[in-house]
């Protein structure tokens, strides 16, 4: 279902004018003429958006603005004007409205505010849902993110987690949540009401790995003073064991491990007695393991044993759709933790942690929310708060200065990739078509051939009548 999208203006010219864009923009769009009645017809539209001019004939603008909110708190208004009076602009947004727009309508702006309020809105919404989860140990699957691609990722996962033994092998860069989804596959599976174990394995020294894992005798070595010690597999015993950073494991415990995969059994360190054990293994790993083994750091058998289900998250900057949900969530967090009253981010502090390259994914997302909450004195993150993320932004930015195309697996028409050069460039130069010749390198008439060729036409600014 499209969003829906209310215009409150007296001018029906412009209100027409309007809807036609905006249904253009792919929204359900309804005007009203009659301010008066504006609350009878938001009940009766339920728009996610209002449009409302603040000078209208039947009735200022403003008292219409705290009549909305009055009865719909939480119900986005954009305001529009054909005067440019700051104070007015102030009062407005002091009452509540969500943003501020002059005539004539630059649309291209217009497009921009309406995208973030409905992201906004739609975020706002998935926070107060993300309030419960976040109470519980429980993993919700909307956790990870709302982007297209990790939600088909979780839907992978949960199938993958429905089986009793299977072996996952999880990949990915670190602070990408390896950890979080091998709780939630270990939630998901027939085994959620046994333990789950994690064990790093790049944290173990090398003389005590077989221990941790499996386990000692008194006397097995020295400082092995207890009568016995049970290692993780065994702890993990009729549950899930997670073996984080697995590639860093030793030739001897790969060996050891693989023994256990295929036997479900082990010794303990100096120990004579066989113990079998029922435990299912997921295995975590920053590198990709297939080029380890190319590399002969790590046994192909193992990795063939491991990479029976297999999962790969992508970075946080591949999936940009996800940092604001996150943001939003992480703000939420330790707004309840330190006790804050924080009611979201300002538009330029949110465009902020977009342009940001996250390369240390949501595990830094989430640490740069922890300290800006800790220090913020404001209801609101502002861009302000977020100066120090900025140098690292335009690092990012100039080692992505060249074009990159992705081409889909099943291929795309050379006039699709022509028509969205052509028609981005054209947003770059807000419709400037001599400007958008020299950045494509093509002379203005062989634009001009080609927008006609492809049936591209440059929007133009709505004016006032």
């Amino acid at each position: 279902m499209s969003n829906r999208i209310l215009i409150i203006d007296d001018d029906e010219l412009v209100c027409q004018s309007l809807r036609k864009i905006l249904i253009k923009f792919g929204y359900e769009t309804e005007f009203i003429t009659n301010a008066e009645k504006s609350i009878e017809k938001i009940e009766e539209f339920y728009p996610d958006v209002v449009i409302l001019d603040i000078y209208l004939t039947s009735a200022n603008g403003l008292d219409v603005l705290k009549n909305i909110h009055a009865k719909f708190l939480n119900l986005p208004v954009v305001m529009i004007t054909a005067y440019a009076d700051v104070n007015i602009a102030v009062k407005a947004l002091k009452l509540g409205a969500t943003d501020f727009l002059l005539k004539p309508l630059d649309l291209d702006q217009l497009k921009i505010i309406i995208e973030r309020v409905i992201s906004s809105k739609n975020l706002k919404a998935e926070v107060e849902k993300l309030q419960e989860i976040i109470k519980e140990d429980y993993i919700s699957k909307e956790i990870f993110g709302k982007s297209n691609k990790i939600q088909k990722i979780v839907n992978a996962v949960e199938k993958l987690s429905k089986s009793y033994d299977t072996t996952i092998l999880i990949e990915g860069e670190s602070g990408t949540g390896k950890e979080m989804f091998a709780k939630f596959i270990h939630q998901q599976s027939p085994r959620k009401d046994g333990p789950f174990i994690r064990i790093n394995c790049s944290a173990i020294p090398r003389e005590l790995a077989e221990s941790e894992l499996f386990g000692h005798e008194k006397g097995a070595f020295t400082g092995a003073l207890q009568k016995t010690k049970m290692g993780k597999f065994e702890l993990a015993s009729g549950g899930t064991i997670l073996l984080d950073e697995i590639a860093e494991l030793s030739p001897e415990m790969q060996a050891k491990l693989l023994r256990v995969l295929q036997e479900k059994k082990f010794y303990r360190l100096g120990g004579e007695k066989e113990i079998e054990v029922d435990v299912r293994v997921l295995a975590a790993t920053n590198k990709k393991l297939e080029d380890e083994v190319k590399k002969g750091n790590f046994r192909e058998d193992l990795f063939y044993r491991l990479n029976v289900g297999y999962v790969y998250i992508p970075p946080l900057r591949e999936r940009k759709e996800d940092i604001l949900f996150l943001a939003y969530s992480f703000l939420n967090e330790f707004g309840n933790k330190f006790e804050k009253k924080i009611s979201g981010y300002e538009p330029s502090a949110l465009e902020l942690l977009k342009e940001y390259p996250w390369k240390g994914n949501i595990r830094e997302l989430k640490n740069v929310i922890e300290r800006v909450t800790i220090l913020l004195e404001d209801d609101e993150v502002k861009e302000k708060h977020l100066q120090f993320l900025k140098p690292s932004i335009n690092e990012y930015n100039l080692s992505e200065d060249k074009f990159i195309l992705k081409i889909p697996p099943k291929g795309v028409s050379i006039d699709v990739v022509l028509r969205k050069l052509i028609e981005d460039t054209l947003k770059i130069t807000n419709g400037n078509q001599v400007r958008a010749a020299k950045i494509l390198g093509l002379t203005r008439s062989k634009l001009r051939y080609r927008m006609e060729q492809l049936g591209i036409e440059v929007t133009k600014q709505i004016h006032n009548s």
